[in-house]
């Protein structure tokens, strides 16, 4: 089914143009590249020393890196967009192929919409104003949301809202919620009936609070106006659900876990707010009518100007008229509903961790009730693959499995297509993964500062080989951050990682063998650079095998890049929609 998600003239939709064929002959291209340079992407900066990284290099390569200022790192590696390269020295010809191609194979990260920043801001043009609030979203959203959180469920909401209205859903479901930030803007800001599922309780009971505060202060706003269209009478506020979403389980049970929520929120008291550390402040909405502001000026454009999503999805079934008690309540219209109990709805997961964004995906493709997805990923480092099934951080299940989850086959996050499981060099390493959750655009920045940031990393690589002398079993022992450690001596750095790896702060350090790797500081921030070159090469596979994926399962998707990259490093949203009862499956719930 072919679905229209192109862009207008000032976005710039990366997949787009991409046919099946060329998306499986471009994860062929990646695999090739990636397991090429796996040496780099698989490296960890901190064994600098104690691996001798940099004389893995190719010999040919050393000379021409070694003496490159900072800001020529940012500028002949990292930033593709660099017109005016100046070399120092004659680069040999795989160097150049190397950096044009990881550019070349990337997908492109910059929205064009956002390109317009004041020059030197880092942020986007929302924040030229006032740095900690965008001016496109109404105060009442920005209360407790940090301004990346604030850019983030602004644009995300926007493109949800146009699922809904091209599927004509009204309804939402909004995995790993967090402390409710997206949900509250879809709910209150875009009039959307809104079901949220995080596996935190505590999360769960600050989400309900800020709920409570949102509303407290509509209601103020509503005396204070003596105006009785106002406030949110007409539109129920979101479900809460403190729930663990199993990867393992079949979308039957993702749908039974819903049904079962909501009809314990329906018949019993809402999730109890956890207690407020500040009172409300008394600054109300301004200038609301009946429905919240998205906006400082009052707009609630939806993003057309960014997104033409002029093609509907065909109906595939005669819809059902029979609807639950939530659905009559939350005024959900009858052809909504596909089964008895189970409106149709529209998923979305906003940096949704590890696995969960591929259960997502797996539950999009085979629930018919699910029409549309907006998918944003993050943690790549937490999938779960074949070589390893359990990544340090994984999210395990709470209750010891049933019978029926243990039969149930194993699907891993990575790879999800067949096409790219069956390409040779397609593994991809814990270290790789975890490479292609780094800022790009931070770090570059940092070069072209020459910011005292960037010892850190050699810091540390140091300090591994201290350990190592002392404990040659204690390899790559988590230290924690150290608190300022850029602006430390040496000495004082090593003092404080020492002891917190359980060994004597005052180790005698040879002097001159400090000193001597001190001087090395230039190499391992170029070895880091050319790592951090490699990372959105890995997300653009990992993204890519999920298209291919859904591709393979008859539907197209897009990959956008939504957010401003400055501002949000993960910021591409996997987007596709799906005609009414289009899946694997049917299911009659009780």
């Amino acid at each position: 089914m072919s679905v229209d998600l192109s862009a207008a003239q000032d976005v710039d939709m990366s997949t787009s143009s991409l046919s099946a064929d060329q998306q499986r002959e471009l994860a062929k291209g990646l695999t090739t590249f990636l397991s090429q340079y796996s040496r780099v992407s698989d490296s960890y900066i901190i064994e600098f020393f104690t691996e001798d990284l940099w004389h893995t290099l190719p010999s040919s390569w050393q000379p021409v890196l070694q003496d490159l200022s900072y800001p020529q790192i940012a500028d002949l590696l990292l930033d593709a967009k660099h017109g005016d390269r100046r070399y120092p020295s004659v680069w040999p010809l795989s160097l150049l192929a190397f950096r044009a191609t990881a550019h070349a194979l990337a997908f492109p990260r910059d929205c064009r919409r956002e390109r317009g920043r004041a020059a030197g801001s880092a942020k986007p043009e929302e924040f030229v104003e006032n740095q900690s609030q965008s001016s496109l979203l109404g105060h009442i959203f920005r209360r407790h949301v940090k301004p990346k959180k604030q850019h983030e469920i602004r644009k995300l909401g926007m493109l949800v809202k146009q699922l809904c209205d091209r599927t004509d859903c009204s309804r939402v479901v909004d995995v790993g919620s967090g402390q409710g930030h997206l949900t509250r803007f879809l709910s209150f800001g875009l009039r959307l009936s809104v079901t949220a599922i995080e596996a935190d309780h505590t999360l769960v009971a600050v989400a309900s609070k800020f709920d409570g505060q949102l509303l407290r202060a509509l209601e103020k706003e509503k005396q204070k106006q003596k105006c009785s269209s106002l406030g949110p009478a007409s539109q129920p506020s979101p479900r809460h659900v403190a729930g663990w979403v199993n990867p393992k389980a079949p979308w039957e049970a993702f749908i039974e876990q819903l049904r079962t929520a909501e009809c314990q929120l329906t018949e019993g008291p809402p999730t109890p707010s956890g207690p407020s550390k500040k009172r409300l402040r008394g600054s109300a909405h301004e200038d609301r009518s009946d429905e919240v502001q998205t906006s400082s000026s009052g707009s609630t454009d939806t993003l057309s100007q960014d997104f033409d999503l002029t093609t509907r999805p065909r109906q595939s079934e005669e819809d059902s008229s029979d609807t639950c008690c939530s659905c009559a309540q939350e005024g959900v219209r009858p052809e909504e509903t596909t089964q008895r109990g189970c409106p149709d709805f529209v998923l979305t997961g906003l940096h949704a961790c590890g696995d969960l964004s591929a259960t997502l995906l797996r539950h999009f493709v085979n629930c018919p009730h699910v029409r549309g997805i907006t998918s944003v990923a993050c943690c790549y480092m937490k999938i779960t693959t074949r070589e390893n099934p359990t990544p340090p951080g994984l999210v395990e299940r709470p209750a010891p499995p049933t019978p029926d989850q243990e039969s149930l086959p194993s699907e891993f996050g990575y790879p999800m297509s067949a096409w790219v499981r069956g390409l040779p060099g397609h593994r991809l390493s814990y270290k790789a993964r975890e490479g292609a959750c780094h800022a790009v655009e931070d770090y570059v920045r940092r070069l072209r500062e020459e910011s005292e940031l960037l010892r850190t990393h050699c810091y540390r690589a140091m300090l591994e080989t201290f350990i190592r002398d002392t404990r040659p079993d204690l390899r790559r022992a988590g230290i924690q951050t150290i608190k300022k450690a850029h602006l430390l001596p040496f000495t004082e750095y090593a003092r404080l990682g020492l002891a917190r790896v359980g060994l004597p702060p005052g180790l005698p350090l040879d002097p001159e063998r400090v000193e001597a790797m001190l001087k090395q500081q230039v190499r391992v921030v170029v070895y880091f650079s050319l790592a951090l070159l490699l990372a959105p090469v890995v997300e653009t596979l990992v993204l890519l095998d999920r298209m291919i994926y859904l591709q393979e399962n008859g539907v197209d998707s897009q990959l956008v890049p939504l957010f401003d990259p400055n501002l949000s490093p993960r910021n591409f949203v996997l987007v596709a929609l799906k005609a009414r009862g289009q899946g694997r499956g049917q299911v009659e719930l009780q």
